[in-house]
């Protein structure tokens, strides 16, 4: 069973989410959340598998509400619910350690995919938006070392061993499990390891994580 916060501060858009995750055999809604300081505390008390939260809320936004959420160290994963015309607060939401967005208007069947994959920390959630807020937050990255650094400098990279290099890489490039196992001609399952490997290699919480991971150490260059 995955349990759910909703945090928005729009009575109308929780008690509709609340209704259609509650309409699953395999979620549950443990909490409701107005703001981002009722978030961050009802996270911290409920220990919900996944915070579905949106980022403008009086007081403490989505954003901040995230940072606090993850820098805690709970085993809660963030799902931001964002629109195209902010994809500002996305970039941010990368950074705070937001394990997935959903476009604001999503169909409900995307809603629960979504949720399910940031539950599992199996899958980027909704792969071409994700795609477009990284294609453009690489030109947010600050400026760094001379490109001179090789990857391998970075002491995240150094157990990967080369496959595992070479998987984080197009994982940067957005390609999903299975564009991974066709092109490397791989079995999915054996993707699946790959991956769950080097999550745990490089500390990061989810392939979102890793996505950033991959550009911030430049295996995948800017253009």
């Amino acid at each position: 069973m995955t349990t759910v916060l909703i945090a928005d501060d729009q009575p109308l858009q929780r008690f509709g989410s609340r209704m259609l995750l509650e309409s699953q055999d395999d979620m549950t809604v443990v909490g409701e959340a107005a703001n981002g300081s009722e978030a961050v505390r009802l996270t911290a008390e409920l220990h919900p598998d996944v915070v579905l939260m949106d980022i403008r809320m009086p007081g403490l936004d989505g954003i901040e509400a995230t940072r606090r959420i993850t820098a805690a160290g709970d085993r809660t994963r963030i799902l931001i619910v964002t629109t195209f015309d902010l994809d500002e607060y996305a970039y941010a939401g990368l950074r705070a350690g937001a394990s997935g967005f959903l476009v604001k208007d999503a169909q409900p069947e995307e809603l629960l995919a979504g949720i399910r994959a940031v539950a599992t920390g199996d899958a980027v959630v909704a792969p071409s938006l994700t795609r477009r807020l990284l294609d453009a937050y690489v030109h947010h990255l600050p400026a760094g070392p001379s490109s001179e650094a090789l990857p391998q400098e970075d002491p995240r990279l150094a157990s990967l061993t080369d496959r595992e290099r070479e998987i984080l890489t197009v994982i940067g490039k957005g390609w999903t499990n299975t564009e991974i196992a066709t092109r490397l001609h791989l079995t999915e399952s054996t993707v699946k390891t790959h991956v769950g490997r080097i999550l745990a290699k490089t500390g990061s919480r989810d392939r979102i994580q890793a996505v950033i991971l991959a550009y911030d150490t430049k295996l995948v260059q800017t253009s």
